[in-house]
C-alpha cells in the first residue's frame, strides 16, 4: 500500500481545491496552480480534505498514487506559503545584481551572465552575494535555481562557485612539491 498515497491533504485556510475531469486547479492567497493528472486516480475534494483513491493495488498504480498525492500537497503549499531556494557565492569579485526582473551575475567569466525570471519566479539579493529564488511552484523554483547554480558550480579544490546555502563542497587536496 502506498503509505504516502493514503495520507489526506488538509486544506489551510484560504485554500480552494477545484476538480474537473482530474485537472485540479488549487487557488489560494499567493496565487492558482493548475495541472492536469491520471485518469486512473480517483480525486475526492470533501470541504477543507483531499483524499486520492487507485482503482487495484498493482506496482504501477501504487507509484502513480503517491506521486499524485505528492504533487498535489505541494501545489496546496505553494499557493499558501510559496518555496524559495537560497544559493551563495562564494569566490572574489562573484557578485549578483537586479536589473528589473532580470539577475545579472558576475561570476568570473569574460563577460556577465544574465538570467530572466520565470513566470510565477522572482529574485531576492539580501545581499551581493545571496539569492532567494522564490515562487509558488516547487517544481519551478527549483529548476530555475539548479540552472542559476549551474552557470558557476562549486569546483572541488577552492570550493569557488555558486552553491546553496548549507551545501557542504567535498575540497580535495590538489597536487603537492613531492
Amino acid at each position: 500500500m502506498s503509505r504516502i498515497g493514503n495520507k489526506v491533504i488538509v486544506l489551510p485556510a484560504g485554500v480552494e481545491v477545484t476538480n474537473n475531469d482530474n485537472v485540479v486547479t488549487v487557488k489560494g492567497p499567493k496565487g492558482e496552480l493548475t495541472r492536469k493528472f491520471s485518469k486512473d486516480i480517483e480525486i475526492r475534494v470533501e470541504g477543507t480534505e483531499v483524499t486520492l483513491h487507485r482503482p487495484n493495488d498493482s506496482k504501477e498504480m501504487k507509484t502513480i498514487h503517491g506521486t499524485t498525492r505528492a504533487l498535489l500537497n505541494n501545489m496546496v503549499i505553494g499557493v499558501s506559503e510559496g518555496f524559495k531556494k537560497e544559493l551563495e557565492m562564494r569566490g572574489v569579485g562573484y557578485r549578483a545584481q537586479l536589473q528589473g526582473s532580470k539577475l545579472v551575475l558576475a561570476v568570473g567569466k569574460s563577460h556577465p551572465d544574465e538570467v530572466e525570471a520565470p513566470e510565477g519566479i522572482t529574485f531576492e539579493l539580501p545581499n551581493p552575494t545571496t539569492i532567494v529564488v522564490s515562487g509558488i511552484s516547487k517544481e519551478v523554483v527549483g529548476q530555475t535555481a539548479a540552472y542559476v547554480r549551474s552557470l558557476r558550480s562549486p569546483e572541488p579544490y577552492k570550493g569557488k562557485g555558486i552553491r546553496y546555502v548549507g551545501e557542504y563542497v567535498r575540497l580535495k587536496e590538489g597536487k603537492t612539491g613531492k
